[in-house]
């Protein structure tokens, strides 16, 4: 099967159409948490969610601030008001949908988080002595998570009497072959953070374990009018034109 995995769509219609669009015939999707905050749709991100075929998806600690599971003063300011905005404008339904996720979900050879195996809500994986650690708190042969808005892959590979972690960064527009045990990041379709704008995705093909990683140009000048529209702080609608 091919299965579409995005991640951190955070409120951003545009550039969730733009991956939609740009993707290949697909089976599924798994989605990797944050479908809300910083943006200024989440409503219609959740919507078009909701309609596409075969769809997984865990929570995201945006999403989970929005129930009141997090205390949102244990974000930075804009986060903060990011989320008392969408919490103004979310539909009844849709926070349903949000109550609905799970935290981890497990597919056949594959562990589903937003943050980590370990603290699915809220820890991030951008260093080789976190993820190490994490390797112990799953056990298919791979994980997918989110929440630092980086495409990157941690691998482990394991000769029988020692394990070595490596890690890097994924460029667009390539192929890899999963191997041995790896951790693995499609990066923000929403917010990028890894200084290239476009909107970040991936394709996993279940049956050759091939991650293609894949990114998408979007009106980024329609998601910041937007933002300013709505009232919104205006950091988030800068970071998006250079993807940090």
């Amino acid at each position: 099967m091919r299965i579409l995995i995005i991640s951190d769509i955070h409120a951003n219609i545009t550039a969730l159409e733009a991956v939609i669009n740009d993707a290949p015939a697909i089976d599924e999707v798994w989605c990797l948490g944050d479908l809300v905050g910083y943006g200024p749709d989440p409503n219609e991100c959740i919507n078009h969610l909701k309609s596409l075929p075969k769809l997984s998806c865990v929570l995201g600690n945006h999403d989970a601030a929005l129930l009141g599971r997090i205390d949102i003063n244990t974000f930075n300011r804009d986060a903060r008001l990011s989320s008392e905005w969408t919490s103004s404008v979310i539909t009844s339904e849709n926070l349903g949908f949000l109550q609905s996720l799970p935290e981890k979900i497990l597919k056949d050879s594959v562990t589903l988080a937003h943050g980590s195996p370990r603290n699915p809500i809220w820890e991030y994986l951008m260093d080789l002595y976190t993820a190490t650690i994490n390797f112990n708190h799953f056990d298919t042969p791979f994980c997918f998570v989110g929440h630092t808005h980086l495409p990157l892959s941690f691998l482990m590979k394991d000769d029988g009497t020692t394990q070595k972690i490596s890690w890097e960064l994924i460029n667009a527009d390539i192929n890899i072959i999963l191997e041995n045990r790896m951790i693995i990041n499609p990066g923000s379709v929403g917010q990028p953070r890894d200084q290239d704008s476009r909107a970040a995705y991936a394709i996993f093909n279940t049956e050759t374990n091939i991650w293609e990683a894949r990114r998408v140009d979007y009106d980024i000048a329609s998601v910041q009018q937007r933002i300013f529209a709505n009232g919104l702080p205006e950091r988030h609608a800068l970071r998006l034109i250079d993807g940090w």
